[in-house]
C-alpha cells in the first residue's frame, strides 16, 4: 500500500542530520545556516551615544527660550569627550559618544541652531535622544541561534561584533543521475526516438537556487553494470538524486542495484499523483531519492520531498513551506486516493489570493510549469472541488516571498 503524503515527507526528514560546520569569510555566510550560536563579545551599542545631531545637556536646565553656551563640539568616532556644565551644552552629532554631565540630546530642529549659544524651542526630558550602551545585545548574550539563516541583518550584526569569520553548515554536495538508453546528452547528436537529458539541468538548477552543489554524473544505461558504475560514483556525494527507472517495468532496475549497492529502502511508491513511483532510501548519512522520469513529476517531486530534505541537510529550521489559503477560480475534478498536486498560476487579489490552473495538468506537458508560480495540494481524502472552494497552496521561487508576505 503506497505511503500518504504527509507519512512519506515525515519519514524523509525523520532520516536526515544536518552536515558539518566550516568556518567562512563573513561574506560567503550569506543565505547559509548558522551551525553553532554566536555569543556576543561587545555591547551594542558599545558605549552611550546620541541617536540625533543636536545638543547634549543637562534635562534641568533646559526649557523653551531657555538660551545654554556651548562649550564643545562632539562628531561621530571623537575621543575627546568634553564634559557639560550647568547652563551649557555640547553639540553632537549622531553617534558620538554622551559626554560626562549630559542626560538628554535636543535635537538640532527644536532650537536656534546656534554655534556659541544655542536657544531651545521647548524643554527636554532626562534620556531623551539617547541610545544606551548594551541597549540592543549585551555582552554574554547569545546574539544568534544555531539554524538562523545569514540575510543582511544577521551579517550586519556579526560585522557589529567583529567577526570577520561565521561557522555556518557545509554546503551538500548533491549528485544527479539521469537514466534510461532513451537519453543522450545535451549539445550531442539527437537520432530519432532519443530526447536530450532535460532532467539533469532542471535538478541542477534547483539544487542551486537552495544553496548547494548540484554534480551531474551523467546518464546511466539501463544496465545493470552501468547503473552500478554510476549509482556507486553517486554515492560518494551528500545526497544523491536519480531519475527514472523506478516504476515495475522490466528494464526499471535503479532501487535493485541501490539495494546490490547497500541502500536501505525506506518506502516505495507514495499516494500521489503526479509521482507515484518515487522511493526514497539511506546508505550511511547519505539520503537517496529516486525520482521518476518524468519532466513534471521530477520537478513536483524535488519541490514536495527533495528540497525540504536539502534544506535540512543545510541546517536549515523552517524546511517545509507554510501552505497558504487561497480560492478556486474554476472547479476541479478529483477521485479520492490520492493527494494531487496541481500546477496553478497564484494571483492576489482585494479578496484575496485565488488560483487558476496553469494549463493542461497531464504530466507530459512541461509548458503548464513554466507558466506555474504554485502548486495546491488536494488532499487524498477528497474528491471533486467547486469553484470558490478554499485550498492550500505551496508558493514557487520569488512569488513565495511577495505572496506569502
Amino acid at each position: 500500500m503506497p505511503l500518504t503524503y504527509d507519512a512519506a515527507r515525515q519519514l524523509i526528514l525523520g532520516k536526515i542530520r544536518p552536515l558539518e560546520a566550516e568556518a567562512v569569510p563573513l561574506l560567503d555566510g550569506l543565505g547559509r545556516a548558522l551551525a553553532e550560536p554566536v555569543v556576543a563579545t561587545l555591547d551594542l551599542p558599545r558605549f552611550d551615544n546620541s541617536a540625533m545631531d543636536g545638543y547634549a545637556l543637562r534635562a534641568a536646565d533646559s526649557g523653551p527660550g531657555t538660551a545654554l553656551r556651548v562649550t564643545g563640539y562632539l562628531a561621530a568616532g571623537s575621543l575627546e569627550r568634553p564634559p557639560v556644565h550647568p547652563g551649557c551644552a555640547v553639540r553632537i552629532m549622531t553617534g558620538a559618544p554622551l559626554p560626562p554631565g549630559a542626560d538628554a540630546v535636543v535635537p538640532v530642529e527644536e532650537t536656534d541652531g546656534g554655534e556659541t549659544t544655542v536657544t531651545l524651542r521647548r524643554a527636554a526630558s532626562r534620556l531623551d535622544h539617547i541610545r544606551f550602551r548594551g541597549e540592543d545585545i549585551r555582552c554574554g548574550d547569545e546574539a544568534l541561534s544555531v539554524g538562523t539563516v545569514l540575510r543582511a541583518p544577521e551579517i550586519s550584526l556579526l560585522a557589529s561584533l567583529g567577526q570577520p569569520e561565521v561557522a555556518v553548515v557545509r554546503r551538500p554536495r548533491v549528485a544527479i543521475l539521469a537514466t534510461g538508453d532513451e537519453l543522450v546528452e545535451l549539445g550531442e547528436p539527437l537520432p530519432e526516438g532519443r530526447i536530450v537529458n532535460s532532467n539533469s539541468w532542471a535538478l541542477a538548477a534547483l539544487v542551486r537556487e537552495l544553496g548547494a552543489v548540484p554534480l551531474p554524473i551523467g546518464i546511466a544505461a539501463d544496465t545493470p553494470a552501468s547503473l552500478a558504475e554510476k549509482l556507486a560514483a553517486g554515492l560518494e556525494a551528500d545526497l544523491l538524486i536519480t531519475t527514472a527507472g523506478v516504476s515495475a517495468g522490466d528494464r526499471d532496475l535503479v532501487r535493485e542495484v541501490l539495494a546490490e549497492l547497500g541502500v536501505e529502502q525506506v518506502f516505495w511508491k507514495i499516494a500521489i499523483k503526479p509521482g507515484r513511483p518515487t522511493a526514497f532510501g539511506v546508505k550511511g548519512r547519505v539520503p537517496v531519492f529516486s525520482l521518476p522520469g518524468n519532466p513534471v513529476a521530477t520537478l513536483v517531486t524535488f519541490e514536495e520531498f527533495v528540497r525540504p530534505a536539502l534544506l535540512k541537510l543545510m541546517g536549515r529550521r523552517q524546511v517545509l513551506k507554510p501552505p497558504v489559503r487561497a480560492v478556486l477560480a474554476e472547479a476541479v475534478s478529483k477521485k479520492p486516493g490520492r493527494a494531487q498536486f496541481l500546477r496553478v498560476t497564484v494571483q492576489s487579489t482585494p479578496g484575496g489570493l485565488v488560483v487558476a490552473s496553469s494549463g493542461d495538468q497531464k504530466t507530459g506537458i512541461l509548458r503548464t510549469s513554466l507558466r506555474a508560480n504554485g502548486i495546491v495540494v488536494l488532499p487524498a481524502n477528497h474528491g471533486d472541488y467547486a469553484a470558490g472552494d478554499a485550498v492550500e497552496v505551496h508558493l514557487l521561487g520569488r512569488d513565495a516571498e511577495w505572496l506569502s508576505g
